[in-house]
């Protein structure tokens, strides 16, 4: 299973995440699949590839607890969950 989570690097005590999308059974700081973005704790800051990350997201790929707030605050979240209630046929209920 493909998980979207963050790979952390920088620092001790002065911590940076890349969010990358990796193989479930990989170590935290193992190799990943691909880079999708960047956060920094420090400041906030969050960079986000929103292509690469809809495209992971569309295909089955999970995101951790954290790496799913992050793509929240930027709308990512939001955009995928209507999509999928817009593609879903209604069911009828005629008998």
């Amino acid at each position: 299973m493909v998980k979207l989570r963050l790979k952390r690097t920088g620092k001790k005590k002065a911590a940076f995440y890349r969010i990358v999308a990796t193989d479930a059974r990989v170590k935290r700081d193992g190799e990943y699949i691909e880079l999708i973005g960047t956060y920094n704790p420090l400041n906030g800051d969050v960079k986000i590839d929103q292509d690469i990350a809809y495209k992971w997201l569309s295909t089955g790929a999970q995101p951790t607890d954290t790496v799913r707030n992050l793509l929240s605050k930027e709308g990512l979240m939001t955009k995928l969950h209507n999509e999928r209630q817009v593609s879903k046929p209604k069911k009828s209920t005629k008998k």
